[in-house]
């Protein structure tokens, strides 16, 4: 269901079980020598046929160039990420048998948009009418997480929670230096590209719950806005086909570790998110310029930069988000079973010391190449 109906989406969440949860990963199809970018998703989907587990969770994102793969609906995290490691593998293997690469970062370092093919859905067809240069212009490639949530209006206020964990989230998975063949200086720049640049899209208003999110959907209706509800690109939304809540605002990540344990703190925010909901943990919804200032520290340093603390308005080490975040969850994680495992640098970071040592952006990229393959190829369910 990717459609208006409201009512329908108000059913849909109240059969939605709690804590089920669902993994999406963006990879850039490259040639393997040059890196390239190579619009082969048609082709990679062709060949997936033989494979029913894999073509069952294997999908196109905008550009013929970008290839999806999905966890399906986990009974937890657990088996969300059991179920993505054998996509992965399955995909990989393919991906060679194909002869082309497969890359993690949140944009491609030099590759041009304006040679990069829409695939031919007619959901992109309709975002590419409704866009032109903005959709053109969107090459990136990130890390999305569902959790599901029975009762539309609590997913409505768990997203309102959510607004300002959102450049916390960011800062950690920050993985895209490059841009159009520059060092942008940025550590997120495929934020800046998308994020800042689509329609409905980044940091929502708070809405206090499904009654005003309903009145603004019905809005955008009636005044010929949006003809399907993911026309709403929201950093943070309800997902009205699969009774969830959605995290939109990560980066792909270069190492399968690293991914998971981005999942894993995701779902973990989303939980005590509803949790405090529905234990109506007093909450004040920071004003959006508030939050606007750490979404650029955030885009802008990463975890190299300071975050502010927008309760006491006050800085801190934004490599501190991971303690604070996990500090936070600390009481649905210990529920859950969810650890949270990071390593001393994120993708950014590491792309950052190398160019800093004179590394060039091919050497930069390759390096990043070469661990997706080795870590997401290698693995196996468990």
């Amino acid at each position: 269901m990717n459609s208006l109906d409201l009512d329908r989406a108000t059913e849909r969440f109240a059969e939605a079980p709690d804590l089920t949860v669902g993994v999406e990963e963006e990879f850039s199809i490259l040639h393997p020598q040059t890196l390239e970018l190579m619009p082969r998703f048609e082709q990679l989907r062709a060949a997936a046929e033989s494979d029913r587990l894999l073509h069952e969770y294997l999908t196109g994102e905008l550009i013929s160039s970008e290839i999806e793969i999905i966890s399906g609906v986990g009974e937890d995290l657990h088996d969300a990420l059991d179920r993505q490691r054998e996509h992965r593998r399955r995909l990989f293997v393919l991906a060679e048998a194909q002869g082309v690469a497969l890359g993690a970062t949140g944009t491609h370092p030099w590759a041009d948009y304006r040679e990069q093919p829409i695939i031919d859905t007619e959901h992109y067809r309709r975002v590419e009418e409704g866009l032109k240069y903005v959709a053109w212009r969107n090459n990136t490639f990130s890390l999305h997480v569902h959790l599901g949530v029975r009762d539309i209006d609590r997913a409505v206020r768990a997203c309102d929670r959510l607004r300002g964990v959102l450049p916390l989230l960011l800062a950690i998975s920050a993985n895209s230096p490059y841009l159009d063949g520059l060092d942008t200086g940025l550590h997120s720049a495929r934020t800046q590209s998308f994020t800042k640049s689509f329609p409905r899209c980044g940091v929502p208003d708070a809405f206090g719950g499904w009654k005003a999110y309903r009145e603004y959907i019905e809005f955008l209706k009636k005044t010929g806005s949006i003809v399907e509800f993911t026309q709403v690109w929201w950093s943070v939304r309800p997902h009205f086909s699969f009774g969830t809540v959605e995290v939109r605002i990560c980066d792909a990540q270069a190492s399968a570790h690293e991914s998971d344990a981005l999942a894993a703190l995701m779902v973990a925010c989303i939980a005590q998110a509803v949790r405090d909901v529905d234990e109506r943990v007093p909450f004040a919804d920071p004003a959006p310029r508030m939050i606007e200032e750490n979404m650029w520290r955030a885009i802008r340093f990463g975890l190299d930069g300071r975050l502010i603390d927008l309760e006491h308005g006050e800085e801190y080490p934004a490599r501190d988000a991971i303690e604070r975040l996990g500090a936070w969850t600390a009481p649905i994680r210990a529920e859950l079973g969810i650890d949270l495992a990071f390593g001393e640098r994120n993708g950014a970071q590491r792309q950052r010391r190398m160019i800093e040592s004179g590394a060039t952006r091919e050497e930069v990229f390759a390096a990043s190449v070469a661990e997706t393959r080795q870590t997401y190829s290698e693995e196996v369910a468990v």
